[in-house]
């Protein structure tokens, strides 16, 4: 975990309010790092339910193969996360060491071990002892409390420089909800129908099947439009949880239940905030790029075109070098293996088009484009002038930080 906190972090926090039905911990056991909290314990009241996305990597972790195995019932009485060691690639004792897990944690919580779901995050390939979080596991039980969520963010980092929460309330019928998120990620990020660790927390009255159809579709434009350096991690989870303990709140049966229009919206707008973070607390990052792809054939074309510009090490390497090399967007535009007509693309940087119809634009200007190119916050936006397809993602330069950080990660 690095000391320094971001250049491109969020210039405020926001007070995280409490949640009905939701109590948190955390706790320091030594799964891996020295004298910082790394488990998180949270209590969820009875009838909360739970949906969840995780990695569409094939070699996925032991929790994201017992949290896919347990959410089938669709509820949840308390979830573990610990930081510093991945559980992944760990064969049969990664499977002892989640089953074990939750033993524990279910009888401090009370409830059936398929009542526990789990998420862990760090080191691949290293065992995870189990048997560590039993002296903290009872102690986190009876010290929950609500409204730790900066605390639960900050206990499940590894590389990120600084805690990643969000909140926002919503009405349901006559009801007012909260909805309140956290985040872990900085590097191996291109998530994959999930995100790196992410947990939102409701207190709405929402039935399991429509938690998750509002969860697939939410993470699709925020979570899955993030990349930082192009790693599908194995361990990619993203879980909401609705406890339904909202003064006056209706139950919620259908996704398409129209009493959902302001939750959908402020939902959308946690998981596109907690996104947003991820990209900028990329490792070693010092540019948060935006980059939009117009006049694409389709919204899809349009994104794996703006993929394959946002995982560029060339395109990400010039922004870390504040140049506006065009020619290296045109490059990543044309091999993304889309529909593309050289002569027919512009390009911006900024609000300045730097390239058009396949040449340079003939009134570009060095000195304006090199000012935005300083700038901490860079809009990149290709027109391709062949449909109506648009799309936009979210990445970060890429420098030598990164791999200063990713050379030493296990030392």
């Amino acid at each position: 975990m690095s000391t320094s906190v971001s250049l491109l972090a969020p210039k405020t926090v926001p007070d995280m309010p409490a949640v009905a039905g939701v109590r948190l911990a955390t706790a320091q056991a030594g799964i891996r790092y020295a004298n910082r909290t790394d488990v998180l314990l949270a209590l969820f009241d009875a009838g909360t339910t739970v949906a969840g996305v995780f990695t569409k990597s094939k070699c996925p972790s032991a929790p994201v193969e017992w949290c896919r195995a347990n959410l089938k019932s669709g509820k949840a009485r308390a979830l573990v996360v610990n930081s510093g060691n991945a559980n992944a690639f760990t064969g049969k004792s990664g499977r002892v060491a989640t089953k074990l897990t939750a033993a524990i944690a279910a009888k401090a919580a009370g409830c059936k071990p398929s009542e526990i779901v789990l998420a862990s995050t760090g080191v691949i390939g290293e065992p995870l002892d189990g048997s560590k979080f039993a002296p903290v596991m009872q102690s986190l039980a009876a010290r929950a409390q609500p409204g730790e969520f900066f605390a639960a963010a900050k206990a499940i980092m590894t590389t990120d420089t600084f805690p990643k929460v969000a909140t926002a309330y919503a009405r349901i019928g006559e009801a007012t909800v909260t909805i309140n998120g956290i985040a872990k990620g900085a590097g191996m990020i291109a998530p994959d129908m999930a995100t790196m660790l992410s947990f939102i927390f409701t207190d709405a009255a929402i039935s399991a099947p429509a938690l998750q159809a509002l969860l697939k579709d939410g993470v699709a434009d925020t979570f899955n439009a993030v990349t930082v350096d192009g790693d599908t991690s194995t361990s990619d989870t993203l879980m909401m949880f609705a406890t339904g303990q909202a003064a006056g709140a209706p139950k919620i049966a259908r996704a398409a239940d129209p009493r959902l229009k302001a939750f959908k919206k402020a939902l959308l707008a946690v998981l596109a905030n907690l996104a947003e973070q991820v990209a900028r607390d990329g490792e070693g990052a010092r540019k948060l790029v935006e980059i939009v792809v117009e006049g694409a054939v389709s919204k899809a074309s349009a994104r794996r075109i703006a993929m394959s510009i946002a995982n560029s090490p060339l395109v990400k390497t010039a922004i870390a070098g504040e140049d506006a090399n065009w020619g290296r967007v045109v490059m990543a535009v044309g091999k993304a293996g889309e529909p593309a007509d050289r002569d027919k693309l512009s390009i911006w940087f900024g609000g300045i088009r730097v390239a058009h119809k396949g040449a340079r634009d003939p009134g570009y200007d060095e000195a304006a484009v090199s000012a935005e190119m300083k700038k901490p916050e860079i809009f990149l936006k290709v027109a391709l002038g062949l449909g109506k397809g648009r799309d936009r993602v979210l990445t970060c330069d890429l420098t030598k930080e990164y791999i200063a950080i990713n050379g030493d990660y296990r030392s």
